[in-house]
């Protein structure tokens, strides 16, 4: 009568959702003042003055059936130049606008990209610690999800176990740096040395094997020494998904794009099967207005000196109370490892002192939690005494 994996996923929301629907019955049975809720990567900066005020200006200037009418499929030229143009100068990298794609945010380019490249059969690798949603996409595309834990030191690539999972049948692999949910930030060196493993391993088994880099966090970053490489410099056969949700504190609007690497041979065959299977996906034609928005607003950020404060606060909070933590040089998660080994019972213990975050089962990885800082800096403030004494009660 229905599809029972699409009302297997209805049914029951991921962990983050439940707990943030929690927060939400919670705060109005005791006052949102005394619920801690760090579950969700909801932006807490307000978006910057000058999207506000495009906004207005495109309500103003243009005309209402030009500005919400139907732009092309893949997005208006004018738009994916701009934005085309913009990465180019910024990352040294020859992309133009007929190889971008505007999409409804990093799901739906990651959502479209899965479609447009696999095969029933094919395996698609992402890395431990990861999004949680990976596996509904890549499993919703009829890919096989091959899990491989990051080095347990640095949670980066753990290239030894990266280079036994990878097999003829591997189409992909996901990255994102920053990480959701560790803050891990991959440099030009990590790159470089997976290009090396890909381009190997391709050659090998004479098979194309692409890179998906999802970057919604690429613009927080929060140490001057911490660089953001484009990994289209380093492998031809990479697509990267991006999103403007984080950085422009607009995440209910929902627009990002796909970027096909210039330097990928076979590029345009790749930018029609992402047409095709946006199209498939009814994923055609981005929010209008926001396409425009985000065009015109493409570079700026909304203000990261807040998370930065409360990333610093946090961090040196509890590495002092005894916790261990993953230190995070970008995106707005703290990953600290749960003192019994156990992070459900840990998020549990947690919670009956009103602090609320998301075990790091969810990310493939067990015995952690996930931290979302962004919040008001008061409200973390307010939070410290409440980890002091969840500290105190594992003897740290």
């Amino acid at each position: 009568m229905i599809n029972e994996k699409s009302y297997e996923l209805g049914n029951k929301r991921s962990s983050i959702r439940e707990i943030f629907e929690y927060a939400k019955t919670r705060s109005a049975e005791i006052g949102a003042e005394n619920v801690f809720d760090f579950s969700i990567g909801n932006p807490s900066v307000p978006a910057p003055k000058q999207m506000n005020e495009t906004i207005v200006r495109l309500i103003e200037e243009t005309p209402s059936v030009l500005l919400h009418g139907y732009t092309s499929a893949q997005g208006g030229k004018d738009v994916r130049d701009t934005i085309a143009g913009n990465y180019a100068r910024r990352f040294g990298v020859p992309l133009l606008g007929d190889g971008l794609y505007m999409t409804c945010g990093a799901a739906a380019s990651l959502t479209i990209c899965l479609h447009a490249l696999c095969n029933a059969g094919d395996e698609v690798i992402v890395l431990a610690p990861y999004f949680a949603e990976y596996r509904v996409f890549v499993e919703g595309s009829g890919a096989k999800l091959v899990v491989v834990a990051s080095d347990e030191q640095t949670l980066l690539p753990d290239f030894s176990a990266l280079e036994k999972a990878i097999t003829p049948q591997t189409k992909g692999i996901i990255v994102n740096s920053p990480n959701n949910p560790s803050g891990v930030v991959y440099d030009g060196e990590t790159l470089r040395r997976l290009a090396r493993l890909l381009t190997a391993k391709s050659t090998a088994y004479g098979t194309r094997i692409f890179l998906i880099s999802d970057e919604p966090y690429r613009e927080l970053i929060y140490d001057k020494e911490t660089v953001v490489e484009s990994p289209m410099r380093y492998y031809p056969d990479t697509l990267v998904c991006y999103s403007y949700s984080k950085a422009l504190s607009l995440p209910g609007e929902r627009i990002g794009y796909i970027a096909v690497n210039p330097y990928m041979v076979g590029g345009n065959a790749v930018y029609f099967a992402i047409c095709g299977a946006g199209r498939k996906l009814g994923f055609v034609c981005a929010p209008a207005l926001f396409q425009r928005v985000a065009a015109a607003c493409d570079g700026l950020t909304a203000d990261l000196g807040v998370y930065k404060r409360n990333r610093d606060l946090l961090y040196n909070a509890l590495t002092a109370q005894g916790f261990t933590c993953v230190y995070p040089r970008g995106a707005f998660y703290l990953f600290v490892k749960a003192p019994e080994g156990d992070s459900k019972a840990f998020c549990e213990r947690a919670k009956a002192r009103e602090l609320l975050f998301v075990p790091g089962d969810d990310f493939g990885y067990a015995g952690w939690v996930r931290i979302a800082y962004c919040v008001e800096t008061e409200k973390l403030e307010r939070a410290l005494p409440s980890f002091a004494l969840l500290a105190k009660e594992y003897g740290l």
